[in-house]
């Protein structure tokens, strides 16, 4: 970033290192972080879920997407709406998030 034609013409002016670094390199630099937080969230969430479903993660009785999944995926048949719920949470909690990185990263 230091190499940008703004921060150049920040510093040929005489604006100190930290004006340069507050006015010009953290905005530029925040944007992309965040797009990359609402992308990677998506991601976080289904190995989180992943690893409950598996075993790995939440243990009873602590409510988690992934473990309730897994516990009643053995009661598919009799009731489906069990387990086909939890997993339609993970998939548009998933789906909002890389959505939203979408858009952030169009909008910024």
């Amino acid at each position: 970033m230091k190499e940008n034609a703004y921060v150049e013409a920040a510093r040929s002016l005489g604006v100190p290192v930290s004006g340069i670094l507050l006015r010009h390199v953290l905005p530029n630099a925040v944007r992309p972080v965040f797009v990359q937080l609402t992308l990677d969230m998506g991601n976080a969430l289904v190995a989180a879920a992943g690893l409950s479903f598996i075993g790995l993660g939440a243990q009873l009785p602590t409510p988690e997407w992934g473990l309730m999944v897994s516990v009643d995926a053995q009661n598919i048949l009799n009731a489906w709406w069990q387990s086909t719920f939890p997993g339609l949470a993970i998939f548009l909690t998933a789906l909002v998030f890389n959505l939203a990185g979408d858009i952030l990263q169009d909008a910024l």
